[in-house]
């Protein structure tokens, strides 16, 4: 019994880690189609995150360190847009 026990917990670790990989991911579509920028950028970047998904299906560490690095890309890209994340005061 104590063996159905590690088995049941690994499962339950596997689906949490992959329930957190989808919420990242809709987080991270979410951000590309808010971003201020050219539609040929929003589009590249769609075809990763689409290529990341991908990956989930077969590899969910892996899509998960890949989601890390797009993620890392996409706040460089934000940051280098300068006006990416400005309200006007008031709003």
């Amino acid at each position: 019994m104590a063996a159905d026990d590690d088995l049941t917990r690994s499962a339950e670790e596997q689906t949490r880690s992959e329930q957190e990989l989808a919420r990242r991911l809709r987080e991270a579509h979410r951000r590309v189609r808010v971003l201020p920028a050219p539609p040929e950028v929003k589009q590249r970047l769609a075809k990763r995150l689409l290529a990341i998904c991908d990956a989930a299906k077969h590899d969910v560490p892996h899509a998960a360190a890949r989601l890390e690095s797009f993620l890392i890309s996409l706040d460089d890209l934000v940051s280098d847009t300068g006006s990416a994340g400005n309200i006007a005061e008031g709003d």
